[in-house]
């Protein structure tokens, strides 16, 4: 057993480490609100805020900008018949999710990212 397989659970290894994908709709982040900074599960590094998530209605949490470009590394996908553009933290090389070009102003990019690949830290009010 690695490291992963005993400091994830089962859900977030597969994805995470195996590079699956959770059902649509069915994550903690899909409607998700709150102000705040979404992190890797997987290592705590930074890669998303609040005020760049947007309902895609993909089912996914998507965002059109990440928190820090350097906290992560796209790497091109041909699974699945097809090319994508595949997330991964850079920090620990966990598999986050796939970007693609259908995004809103101001980049035209969705970032569509597995909720399980995501811890939230909600911002302090002042």
């Amino acid at each position: 057993m690695d490291k992963w397989e005993r400091d994830l659970e089962p859900e977030e290894y597969e994805i995470l480490r195996n590079k699956g994908t959770e059902p649509p709709f069915s994550g903690e982040y899909v409607n998700h609100h709150e102000d705040g900074i979404y992190r890797c599960k997987a290592c705590g590094n930074p890669l998303f805020s609040s005020k760049d998530k947007f309902d895609s209605k993909s089912g996914w949490p998507s965002f059109h900008s990440p928190e820090n470009q350097q906290a992560m590394i796209l790497e091109d996908d041909y699974s699945l018949g097809m090319h994508r553009v595949e997330v991964l933290c850079k920090k620990c090389h966990s598999h986050l999710g796939h970007i693609f070009d259908d995004g809103p102003k101001p980049t035209g990019k969705r970032y569509c990212i597995n909720s399980i690949a995501l811890n939230f830290k909600k911002t302090e009010e002042k």
